[in-house]
């Protein structure tokens, strides 16, 4: 192959590519002069990093054994020329993007477009100047340094979709969780209170709703008076009475973590001791009695002042029952199922207004602290045996 005479320039005269740190550089030439003359003349202008390749086929083998950011071919080489090197890198997924420059003595147009066509970045004849070299050298090595990033910004493109795909996908699960979870809650607190609804769900405590039976107490309350009153007054006072009362009864329940079993009208039933156990149900069920009949007497008193003679009576049991909810879908109550529940409600039936009647079962967990006064021996309606019923007058201690 003909020589090619390059004037080297100062090593001065470098100019780094700006963003491409020690760019990788592959010469291939078959002719060993044209080889070290283009290699050193590159090195002056700054490029150190440079391997040579002295046939086609060594030069394909190079450029897959390591990433290259350039290639200067030449064209004119035996066995496997430089058009074929070209065609062999344009058809390889993983050598396609390397910016070729063709080098050659050829001066010929023809030779020029067929390089283009067949992809080269750019075309060098021989001989050539080494000011052109320069040029195109750092040109091409600025458009791969721009495709690069190109490439480089689309892979992190698609990387964020991809995550932000995975987020909203997420994202779609958790809301569709947090709408589980928000329905799960309301139907909870239709008959629960607020703290036990939020407490059943975060512990994933909802198989307690399920048929089961606890030793629970029951607490049954209503309105004395209330069938005379809703018979001789307009439906609007009977229902702004009922808000009120209901009002009240509900913070209470609230505050104690109790159980709305049911309501109907001025009748309540709560129970204590399911779902969620609590210490000394007895008690606390007593505690929210006397809260419940200090909040109701003061609308008592305004009830009375308007001319209604309406009073308010509790029974309290404890005992076995059968518990779970009931219903069908879209209205599910919790219900408690046993004779804990009808002696509450037959004791409340027999309490006087102000009176708060106890089994004895719920005497013994109360009465160190609690004053209490026997009733006697009652019949309630359902229950086979007498009862002793006490009234609870108030806490130990107090006046």
């Amino acid at each position: 192959m003909a020589t090619t005479n390059l004037v080297l320039t100062s090593k001065d005269d470098a100019e780094p590519v700006a963003g491409v740190p020690d760019p990788a550089l592959l010469v291939v030439d078959d002719n060993e002069e044209n080889r070290y003359t283009l290699s050193q003349q590159l090195n002056v202008q700054g490029y150190d990093n440079i391997t040579i390749a002295t046939n086609g086929h060594e030069a394909l083998s190079v450029l897959r054994s390591k990433p290259f950011d350039l290639v200067l071919l030449d064209i004119m080489m035996p066995d496997l020329n430089g058009y074929e090197v070209l065609e062999h890198m344009r058809s390889s997924p993983e050598l396609r993007n390397i910016p070729v420059i063709m080098i050659s003595a050829i001066d010929e147009l023809d030779s020029v477009v067929r390089c283009i066509e067949l992809g080269a970045e750019d075309y060098l004849p021989k001989p050539f100047q080494p000011t052109l070299l320069r040029a195109r050298v750092r040109a091409t090595l600025e458009r791969k340094m721009l495709h690069d990033q190109v490439v480089a910004q689309a892979a992190n493109l698609a990387s964020q979709a991809a995550e932000l795909a995975t987020w909203n996908k997420t994202l779609e699960q958790r809301v569709a969780d947090q709408l589980g979870e928000i329905e799960r809650m309301g139907k909870l607190r239709r008959f629960l209170s607020p703290q036990v609804a939020d407490l059943i769900v975060s512990l994933g405590m909802e198989e307690q709703l399920q048929s089961h039976r606890r030793e629970i107490t029951a607490l049954f309350c209503d309105l004395r008076g209330f069938t005379g009153f809703s018979e001789t007054s307009d439906p609007e006072d009977v229902v702004s009475l009922l808000r009120g009362y209901h009002a009240k009864i509900g913070k209470i329940v609230i505050k104690y973590g109790a159980t709305l079993e049911h309501f109907a009208g001025d009748g309540v039933m709560m129970i204590l001791n399911d779902p969620v156990p609590i210490d000394k149900p007895e008690l606390q069920a007593v505690r929210m009695a006397l809260e419940m009949r200090e909040a109701i007497w003061t609308l008592i008193e305004k009830w009375r002042q308007l001319g209604q003679d309406i009073g308010f009576g509790i029974g309290i049991s404890h005992g076995f029952a059968t518990l779970g909810t009931i219903g069908f879908e879209g209205r599910f109550d919790y219900a408690a199922i046993g004779t804990v529940s009808n002696v509450a409600s037959r004791l409340c039936d027999e309490a006087k207004s102000g009176q708060i009647l106890i089994s004895p079962r719920v005497l013994m967990a109360v009465e160190d602290t609690m004053r209490v006064e026997p009733v006697g021996e009652l019949t309630l309606k359902g229950i086979h045996r007498p009862m002793t019923a006490y009234n609870v007058i108030a806490p130990s201690g107090s006046k």
